[in-house]
C-alpha cells in the first residue's frame, strides 16, 4: 500500500522543503505591473484577460456604485413638495442665526471690499513697476536710454516757457530770446535722431534671439527687425511735430508686438513688463515734447529742420543787406541831384557876374 502511486506523491510533498514567500516591495509592484515586451511585440491577437494590468487601473474598475441604502419614496416627496413653509415670528430673533458671527456686518464687509480692491490695485502697480524679475544689466541700459528723453522733454518745456515769458514781458527770465530759440532748435532734432535710433535697436532684438533660437525659429522676427527702421528714420525728414507723433505710435505698435513675441515664447518672461514701463516713461517723454511745442506762440514759432534753418537766416540777411543798399543809393542819387542842382546855380551866377563886369567895361 506504501509503494502505491498516490502513498509516494504525498511522501514527495511533504519532503520538499517549503519556499519563503517573497515580500511585496515597489520594485516587484511595478515589474508586475509592466506588460511583457515579448507581448507587445507580438503581432498575434491576444485575449484582453491575458495581459497583465497594473494594480491602479485595476481598482478603478473593481469598485462600482451600488444602489442607495433608503429607497427613495417618490409619493411623500410629492407631498411635502405641495406644502407651504409656514413663518413663527414670535420665535425669530436677532440672535437665532450665526451669519452676524460668520460674516459680520454689512458695512464692515463693504469697507474690507473696498479696501482690499485698492490694496490688490496697489499690489499690482507695484509688482508692475517693480521690475522684480528683470535682470540687473538689461534694467540699468533701459533707465539709462530713457534719460536722454526726459532731458530733451524737459528742456522743451523749459525753453518753451521762457520763450512765452520773454515775448509777453519783454523781460528775458533765463535765457535771452535768440538763445533760447536756437536751443529749442537744437533739442527736438536731438530727440528725434535718437527715437529713430532706439526704435530700431528694439527691431533688432529680435533678430539677436531668432540668431540665438530662443523659443525657436520664426522668420517673421526678421520682419520685426525690418520694419521698425523702416519706419523710424524717415521721421528725420518730417516737420517736427509729425515726426515725435509718428515715433510715439511706432512705440506704441512695438510694445503690442513685443506682448505677442512673449506670449509666444520668443522673449524672455519678463521682457514684456521691462518694455511696459520703458515704453510707458518715453511715451510720456514725446507727450510733453509735444505739449512744450504746442505752448510757443505762432509769432515766435519758427519750423526748422535740418539745413532749413541756416538757408532762412541767410536769406533773411541778405534780403536785409539789399534793403540797406537801395536806400544808400537812393540817398546817393538823391545828394548827388542836390549837388548838380547847387552847381548848376552857381554857374549861373558866375555867367551874370561875368557879363555884368564886361558890360562895366564897354
Amino acid at each position: 500500500m506504501l509503494r502505491s502511486t498516490g502513498t509516494r506523491s504525498l511522501l514527495k510533498c511533504y519532503s520538499r522543503p517549503l519556499s519563503a514567500r517573497t515580500s511585496y516591495s515597489a520594485t516587484s509592484l511595478k515589474s508586475r505591473s509592466l506588460v511583457p515586451l515579448r507581448q507587445l511585440n507580438n503581432r498575434r491577437p491576444q485575449v484582453a484577460s491575458s495581459l497583465s494590468r497594473s494594480t491602479i487601473s485595476s481598482l478603478l474598475y473593481a469598485t462600482k456604485s451600488s444602489t442607495p441604502v433608503d429607497k427613495i419614496d417618490r409619493e411623500s416627496e410629492k407631498i411635502y413638495a405641495q406644502q407651504k413653509l409656514e413663518s413663527h415670528p414670535e420665535s425669530v430673533s436677532t440672535q437665532s442665526s450665526v451669519r452676524h458671527v460668520l460674516e459680520g456686518s454689512k458695512k464692515e464687509h463693504k469697507e474690507d471690499e473696498m479696501m482690499g480692491s485698492l490694496k490688490d490695485d496697489i499690489k499690482t502697480m507695484k509688482d508692475t513697476f517693480g521690475l522684480k524679475d528683470v535682470p540687473r544689466e538689461p534694467l540699468l541700459l533701459g533707465i539709462a536710454g530713457v534719460l536722454p528723453y526726459a532731458v530733451t522733454s524737459l528742456g522743451t518745456v523749459f525753453l518753451a516757457y521762457d520763450l512765452n515769458h520773454t515775448n509777453s514781458t519783454g523781460i528775458e527770465l533765463f535765457f535771452s530770446r535768440e538763445t533760447a530759440q536756437y536751443l529749442l532748435d537744437m533739442m527736438l532734432p536731438i530727440q528725434i535722431g535718437y527715437g529713430a535710433v532706439i526704435i530700431s535697436f528694439l527691431g533688432a532684438i529680435h533678430w539677436g534671439l531668432e540668431y540665438a533660437g530662443y523659443g525657436g525659429h520664426s522668420h517673421r522676427r526678421f520682419a520685426y527687425g525690418v520694419i521698425a527702421p523702416a519706419v523710424a528714420w524717415p521721421t528725420l525728414l518730417m516737420p517736427h511735430e509729425y515726426a515725435l507723433i509718428t515715433q510715439f505710435l511706432a512705440f506704441i505698435f512695438q510694445y503690442f508686438t513685443d506682448v505677442q513675441a512673449t506670449v509666444r515664447g520668443w522673449c524672455p518672461p519678463w521682457y514684456s513688463t521691462y518694455r511696459f514701463v520703458l515704453t510707458f516713461f518715453v511715451g510720456a517723454s514725446l507727450v510733453l515734447s509735444l505739449v512744450g511745442r504746442g505752448q510757443l506762440e505762432q509769432s515766435t514759432l519758427r519750423v526748422k529742420h535740418g539745413s532749413d534753418a541756416a538757408d532762412h537766416d541767410h536769406d533773411a540777411k541778405w534780403q536785409a543787406l539789399e534793403r540797406e543798399e537801395i536806400e544808400r543809393r537812393a540817398a546817393a542819387e538823391t545828394a548827388a541831384q542836390e549837388d548838380g542842382a547847387d552847381d548848376e546855380v552857381e554857374e549861373s551866377e558866375d555867367g551874370k557876374e561875368g557879363a555884368d563886369k564886361s558890360d562895366e567895361k564897354k
